[in-house]
């Protein structure tokens, strides 16, 4: 029960459906506070109006006070665990500080580019700092849904970054990398490299999802060491990925039926710092120079964009749920412009039949003359 004392006279002061009450009590007492409480609450669960309310209204509620609901009952349920951690992280460590004491119905845009200008002045990076506002967003809209606040949320427009580095092996550094590998170890290394499997998904990939007479793998799970339990995919949803030869045959010399394909020594799966390890020992073997565990998942999609693989099917292989997050190893792909720029040169024009290239033609030619001459 929340029956205060101010000033000599008893308030009732509790939280119902996201909004504060604060209310003097009719009977100054403790006791007659406590009832008074029972009765506002019980008006409130059948839909009636509380008439004399002070404090607390849904536009009055401050940031701080709604994150906390909203991440037990949003984040929560609708997050795995890495992602409520990230968020956690984020509200904790620069929203919250920022915006905590603000209602949360009255935050403004000013007030969102004064956080820009804010955390871009303490050398955030502006990628971090789009982060940090999706969850602002997110949360800010979430709240103007459940407390029904009456307008429009704040506009939150993100920094404009420059475009992500892509760092990727050659096809030279793959074969060294691989000879200076063992075991399983090197089993992971090699399907990191043909299949495009993040790290979590090769160390919680099953047995049961080999088909070994499509010869496919069957993206399910991922292993979440912190929880010591198996996820669903970063996108919620399973992917099929063929095994080319040197998969297939590396991985069907020790078929099993069930099981982790990839164990340990100890027939455990590896968890993250362990097999992060194991990588930078093979690496260093090597002499190469310092790449991660998912440089091998962009090598994946950076040789099949090189080749000309269609974004769309990288996109389908990697499991992305956007073709946005695709479009980063678009640069790497042959161009269509220098086709386009190409066709201008005598040199490079196609042929009447638009199958050979004119350029093939043209050389032919040259020879014919060479000849003739």
């Amino acid at each position: 029960m929340a029956a205060r004392k101010i000033r000599n006279t008893w308030w009732v002061d509790f939280s119902y459906a996201y909004a504060r009450y604060r209310v003097r009590s009719p009977e100054n007492s403790q006791t007659g506070a406590k009832a008074y409480e029972a009765v506002l609450r019980q008006k409130l669960a059948r839909g009636e109006p509380v008439e004399k309310t002070q404090q607390g209204t849904p536009v009055e509620q401050t940031f701080e006070r709604f994150t906390s609901k909203w991440f037990d009952e949003y984040v929560v349920p609708n997050n795995k665990h890495q992602e409520q951690r990230m968020k956690r992280y984020i509200l904790d460590s620069s929203l919250i500080p920022f915006f905590g004491r603000m209602p949360i119905g009255k935050i403004t845009t000013q007030h969102v580019e004064q956080y820009k200008a804010h955390a871009l002045k303490k050398g955030v990076s502006r990628k971090t700092v789009n982060n940090r506002l999706a969850v602002l967003g997110k949360c800010i809209r979430t709240a103007y849904e459940w407390l029904k606040i009456q307008g429009i949320p704040p506009k939150i427009a993100l920094l404009k970054c420059p475009p992500p580095q892509t760092n990727y092996l050659s096809p030279d550094e793959c074969t060294l990398l691989l000879s200076h590998a063992e075991d399983v170890v090197a089993e992971m290394i090699l399907t990191a490299l043909r299949t495009g499997m993040r790290q979590g998904e090769l160390r919680g990939l099953q047995w049961s999802s080999i088909n070994w007479e499509n010869r496919t793998i069957t993206v399910r799970h991922s292993l979440n060491d912190r929880l010591h339990v198996l996820e669903s995919p970063k996108s919620n949803r399973e992917r099929h990925i063929p095994m080319d030869a040197d998969v297939y045959e590396a991985l069907f010399r020790r078929k099993r039926g069930t099981g982790f394909v990839f164990p340990a020594e100890d027939d455990k799966p590896f968890d993250s710092q362990r097999i992060i390890r194991r990588l930078n020992e093979v690496r260093w073997r090597a002499g190469m120079r310092k790449f991660t565990w998912h440089t091998l998942r962009h090598t994946f999609a950076s040789h099949l964009a090189i080749k000309g693989a269609p974004l769309h099917v990288v996109q389908a292989l990697l499991g992305h749920s956007s073709i946005g997050t695709t479009m980063r190893y678009a640069h790497v792909a042959p161009s269509a412009l220098r086709t386009a720029i190409d066709m201008l040169s005598p040199k490079q024009a196609f042929s009447g039949d638009f199958r050979q290239p004119g350029v093939n033609q043209w050389s032919a030619a040259m020879q014919q003359e060479t000849k003739n001459a």
